[in-house]
């Protein structure tokens, strides 16, 4: 018994891996609890093998989870670590999307719906009330993102943004799409498009 090495005395080949060699030192600890010299033999093996793993861990022979106290050569580990941050949207995106309630996309929406049925079933009003419900709708627009955050001129900025995004837009897709229909005018769908943006901008965005 006193010419076996360290691993053989606690019956484990030496590619065993922490929790097996503390397993194995348990299961023995249980098996000679009566027997102290036995005992004794077997946390000296115990100790033995730690040491030598510090010993190879600090020679760079093998690499060891950092959640692990004593080194062990089986690392599985270290792939799961690697993929948390690949799935996590960039910090910038997260800064700008909001989750929000149901409150806060069904009011605006609420808002906006009003504010095309007038676009559309309106329309012997003229261009004065689209350029009237363009001021409403910027004016939703800002107040909702205003309320998010308390940043003003972000509010502004983005809201303007929106607002000359979709009268481009909707301009270009109202040259091939209005002339195949009579129920709206390019400015009404022009207009209603911004709408539909405001919406998703104010809804959506911080």
């Amino acid at each position: 018994m006193s010419d076996q090495n360290p691993y053989e005395k606690l019956g484990v080949s030496e590619e065993a891996s922490f929790d097996e060699i503390q397993d194995a030192r348990n299961r023995l600890f249980e098996q000679h609890s009566s027997d102290a010299k036995r005992l004794e033999m077997i946390e000296a093996a115990y100790d033995a093998i730690l040491m030598d793993r510090l010993r190879m861990r600090q020679e760079g022979k093998i690499k060891v989870p950092e959640r692990i106290r004593f080194p062990e050569l089986r690392v599985q580990s270290a792939p799961k670590e690697s993929s948390t941050p690949r799935e996590q949207s960039p910090a910038w995106l997260q800064r700008m999307l909001d989750q929000p309630t149901p409150t806060d996309v069904l009011l605006p929406a609420a808002w906006y719906v009003g504010l095309s049925a007038i676009t559309v079933f309106y329309p012997e009003a003229g261009d004065q009330v689209l350029q009237l419900a363009l001021v409403v709708g910027v004016g939703v627009s800002i107040y909702f993102l205003n309320r998010k955050e308390g940043k003003f001129g972000r509010a502004v900025l983005f809201t303007l943004i929106s607002l000359i995004i979709g009268l481009i837009a909707g301009g270009l897709l109202a040259t091939w799409l209005i002339p195949q229909t009579r129920f709206i005018t390019p400015n009404q769908f022009s207009t209603v498009l911004t709408f539909i943006l405001l919406w998703l901008i104010s809804s959506f965005l911080r």
